[in-house]
């Protein structure tokens, strides 16, 4: 008799900790950690973080980064959370290489395309240039009403589209994710000059 009683006392013990398990994974799937911050962010890493092609004698570097997002998360679109990086950084610091006359966005989609980032954008005829709407599925809009993307380099935000923008040797590019002021969050405050 006491034999059948262990038995049982054991086997409700063990169906307790099988629902109280169940329970857990189904309350940490309705809460997102699955589809979270990241959880979809996936890069072809691109070897010494360098892309350079034999023949092109100049080189330049670009980051892509997203860091504002993070002070910003309430503003955040939810389904966009997954492709957040947890550091921010969608593309780290890469070297590539360019010819004469090629442009930010060429950079741009030589190493979204190596890196296997999604990117897109539309030609901006009143501005005789390319305009990038998202990267890496982070889009203008979805993290409030002044975010999208921007981009400077050596540290200068220019006032024209990236198809617009000449590379010289040696230039540092970053693509950043502005949430508030237009830019005033990445450090752009624009005045009209150029």
């Amino acid at each position: 008799m006491k034999k059948k009683k262990l038995a049982n006392v054991i086997m409700v013990l063990i169906i307790l900790v099988i629902a109280v398990a169940g329970i857990a994974a189904a309350f940490s799937l309705r809460n997102g950690q699955d589809t979270g911050l990241g959880s979809q962010y996936h890069i072809t890493k691109i070897p010494d973080n360098a892309l350079i092609t034999q023949g092109e004698d100049n080189v330049c570097t670009i980051t892509i980064v997203c860091d504002t997002i993070l002070d910003n998360l309430d503003n955040l679109e939810e389904e966009k959370a997954p492709y957040v990086p947890k550091d921010a950084v969608i593309l780290p610091k890469t070297q590539v290489s360019f010819t004469e006359g090629d442009t930010v966005f060429e950079v741009l989609q030589k190493v979204c395309a190596a890196a296997e980032l999604q990117i897109e954008y539309s030609w901006t005829p009143m501005y005789n240039s390319y305009y990038i709407e998202g990267i890496n599925h982070l889009y203008e809009f979805d993290c409030g009403n002044e975010s999208g993307w921007m981009y400077k380099v050596n540290e200068w935000f220019p006032n024209y589209g990236c198809s617009a923008y000449t590379l010289k040797n040696g230039d540092d590019i970053v693509w950043c994710y502005t949430c508030n002021g237009l830019g005033a969050d990445v450090g752009e405050v624009w005045t009209g000059d150029e």
